[in-house]
């Protein structure tokens, strides 16, 4: 095998493709990456559970494969100088030239490299680019890392005919957000994709109007975007049914700005750590949020003003949970939406539109707290 290519091109494709390759397994190739010259090059990453494809493009003046160490051959690539790379192997080593530095690397057969899983396509996605990456970076969050609930790890689509939905939750909050798609689909389409996997996809997408196909198979998914497919397992189980979960009637909306009431959570909640954890209290009145926390370490007050009132409902939220809900929301002004201390509270768009919803549990208060 021998091909030339952009230094920076062979590094972009070996960041993306070494996000899928096992940092430690029982089978060394799986370590590593599968570099193929072909057409073009392509660079796979393969774990057995998420696998990792791009290609790029080269001038390949002889045909062939080999499997490389993902994070050794990833580091001479990243700290090569900037120029045309050429790759050769012989036999097993494997020749990475630049400008005037040279390294030799021993390789591992392409024979020993197990095939991405064929994707047997029962249905077919298609969405802007900037879209999908938008709806994972506004759910994501909210995905389980609990593996005793292996349902709940991963994040739901609920695919209609002009629309998609990505559900997270993790039982004490749950991110919704709701895109058009940029293909008109026939069939409801539901499958659950590991989170691990949908960051990997954001990681991937960019802020362009590209169209990314999802191919929806009946154990594995398959993300086109441009160069670079992504295969991932569907995780199978009954998820949350969260058009019934997520309340539709409140007795209290507030208009908070997002920017303010970030500032004033961030404020009161410096007084907790790991060893000094209490939930931020809020106590809501009319055009005012009063929000106090109180641990061994001190105690901490600050007011946000909002407009509509509370009627000095006294309610709890864990800090983090509340933080990452205004952190991902996209609207500047949003409503609070509550109806009792225990019951769950909403955060949307101010501006009625429906692309977003959270939902946050409240924690129980002391009467003392």
């Amino acid at each position: 095998m021998k091909f030339s290519c952009e230094k920076y091109s062979l590094q972009n494709a070996c960041t993306i493709a070494a996000r899928a390759a096992a940092a430690k397994s029982p089978i060394p190739a799986l370590e590593g990456l599968l570099i193929k010259a072909g057409a073009d090059v392509s660079v796979t990453g393969f774990d057995l559970k998420k696998g990792i494809k791009t290609n790029i493009g080269a001038d390949v003046a002889q045909l062939g494969s080999i499997v490389v160490n993902a994070r050794l051959f990833g580091e001479i690539i990243r700290k090569l100088p900037d120029g045309i790379v050429t790759i050769t192997t012989d036999n097993l080593t494997v020749n990475v030239r630049c400008g005037k530095s040279d390294f030799n690397i021993m390789g591992i057969s392409a024979e020993d490299y197990p095939e991405l899983p064929e994707v047997d396509h029962e249905d077919d996605i298609v969405l802007q680019e900037k879209n999908l990456r938008s709806m994972i970076g506004q759910t994501l969050f909210a995905v389980s890392d609990n593996e005793a609930r292996p349902i709940y790890t991963g994040a739901l689509f609920d695919a209609e005919s002009e629309s998609i939905t990505m559900v997270a939750v993790d039982g004490y909050r749950l991110a919704r957000r709701t895109e058009k798609l940029a293909e008109k689909h026939e069939q409801p389409c539901r499958f659950i994709v590991p989170g691990s996997a949908l960051g990997d996809v954001e990681r991937i997408c960019e802020d362009v109007d590209d169209p990314v196909r999802i191919a929806v198979g009946s154990k594995h998914i398959s993300f086109f975007i441009r160069e670079t497919v992504l295969v991932t397992r569907r995780i199978e189980g009954e998820f949350l049914n969260y058009k019934k979960s997520i309340p539709d009637s409140f007795r209290h909306e507030l208009k908070i700005s997002r920017a303010e009431f970030m500032s004033v959570i961030d404020r009161v909640s410096l007084i907790i750590n790991e060893k000094n954890s209490s939930p931020v209290r809020l106590i809501i009145d009319d055009g005012v949020i009063r929000c106090t926390c109180a641990t061994p370490i001190g105690k901490a007050e600050d007011v946000c003003l909002c407009k509509g009132s509370g009627e000095g409902l006294e309610i709890g939220f864990n800090d983090r949970y509340l933080m990452d809900a205004l952190k991902n929301a996209a609207k500047d002004e949003l409503l609070f939406c509550l109806n009792t201390a225990s019951a769950p509270s909403i955060l949307k768009a101010a501006d009625g539109s429906d692309g977003f919803t959270y939902m946050i549990l409240p924690v129980r208060l002391r009467a003392n707290g």
